[in-house]
């Protein structure tokens, strides 16, 4: 734990706020270029073939693939959508948090694109006339553009689904529903699509959603919080922000590594009721350190 808070505190510095605007920007980027240039969408995807025959752009230009853009209606409402849950999620979370979050996934995609090679490689994968598209000797076929922006997206949703269940948004802007039913009906999707689709859709999804699915573990499946939970934990950090702005000084400080709500936005401190006298402890050691006697 020690390790991990000592790494944080020197990466901190490097992260990145509102991730979530460069993400759509690259997105951006990505509709510009289908319809200025629609014959170079085919160097952007990752391919791990290209990318071991030297294509290495691949492993980072695969991120300006933009969802799916047949609507532009529905793309802009999906952006505006993916914009907001994923800038209240870096607000809940932190930035540091929600980097980890975001790149974790990039890079999980990038190795499940590579274990399915693995796997298409011991099936007789043979190249196609089409870019990504390999046919293997049991009859199926394996498609690389299935390692895409769409399950990054989803990772920012079913982080919120889990972390904030009762914020309601407006569906096409107009019907109210809470977070955690589209998670429900969007993990239904996701399973029929992974029986459908064998072995190869598994590969894609879970890696895609790998960074969830260790985030919600780490957290013993307990990422929620309530509407008031928030509204106070916002308030809360508000008035530190204020506190420290006025006086110059903190008002809480870890026994143990020492951080004060000057290090970060999603620090919380508590006071431990075992310890003998006043101890106070950030939520990273609160239930991991020794009570003092």
């Amino acid at each position: 734990m020690n390790q991990h808070n000592g790494l944080r505190r020197k990466l901190e510095k490097y992260a990145i706020p509102n991730l979530t605007l460069y993400l759509i920007i690259c997105y951006g980027i990505g509709y510009l270029m289908q319809y200025l240039v629609p014959a170079g969408y085919q160097y952007l995807m990752l391919d791990p073939f290209l990318v071991l025959k030297g294509q290495v752009w691949r492993l980072v230009t695969w991120i300006l693939i933009p969802p799916d853009s047949s609507n532009i209606f529905f793309v802009l409402i999906t952006l505006y959508l993916y914009y907001s849950l994923g800038g209240l999620l870096e607000r809940i979370w932190g930035t540091y948090k929600y980097n980890v979050y975001l790149f974790s996934g990039l890079l999980f995609t990038i190795l499940g694109a590579f274990v399915l090679c693995g796997y298409s490689v011991l099936m007789g994968a043979q190249p196609t006339m089409y870019t990504g598209l390999y046919l293997l000797n049991n009859g199926s076929a394996v498609y690389f553009g299935q390692f895409s922006t769409y399950y990054i997206n989803m990772s920012i949703f079913l982080a919120c689904a889990a972390s904030i269940p009762d914020v309601q948004v407006l569906l096409m802007f107009i019907f109210p529903i809470k977070v955690k039913w589209l998670g429900i009906v969007y993990g239904i999707i996701l399973l029929v699509n992974c029986i459908q689709g064998g072995i190869a859709t598994w590969i894609v999804v879970i890696f895609s959603l790998l960074n969830f699915l260790v985030f919600f573990l780490r957290s013993k499946g307990k990422m929620h919080l309530s509407v008031g939970q928030i509204k106070r934990q916002q308030e809360f950090h508000q008035k530190m922000r204020s506190a420290g702005q006025t006086k110059g000084i903190t008002r809480h400080k870890c026994a143990i590594c020492g951080r004060t709500e000057l290090d970060g936005d999603d620090l919380e401190f508590r006071f431990c009721s075992k310890c003998n006298g006043n101890y106070e402890y950030c939520q990273y050691h609160l239930f991991t350190h020794e009570h003092v006697k």
